[in-house]
């Protein structure tokens, strides 16, 4: 949609630390429970909730269990689907 994607994928396992300085990212969870840390705190999303990190946050974001989201970044995102620290990005 215009200048931005959505991305189906499958999580598990906790992700490293980043920050995505130039736009904000929506997570929706489709099944499962997801967590986002934040350097102050900590939010959970259930399934059917939806929750945008606000550019320039620095985030962890985790699954207990297998997780199934769905994200909305830009199109211009270049992070590949990949394995880091347990945490697991497949697309379905």
């Amino acid at each position: 949609m215009n200048d931005y994607q959505f991305k189906i994928v499958k999580i598990a396992g906790e992700y490293e630390w980043h920050v995505h300085p130039e736009t904000d990212k929506l997570f929706f969870v489709i099944e499962g429970e997801m967590i986002i840390d934040f350097c102050d705190g900590q939010v959970r999303i259930f399934k059917d909730e939806m929750f945008i990190v606000q550019r320039g946050l620095e985030i962890k974001p985790s699954a207990e269990k297998e997780c199934h989201i769905l994200l909305m970044e830009p199109k211009n995102e270049t992070k590949p689907l990949q394995k880091r620290r347990g945490f697991c990005l497949l697309s379905f």
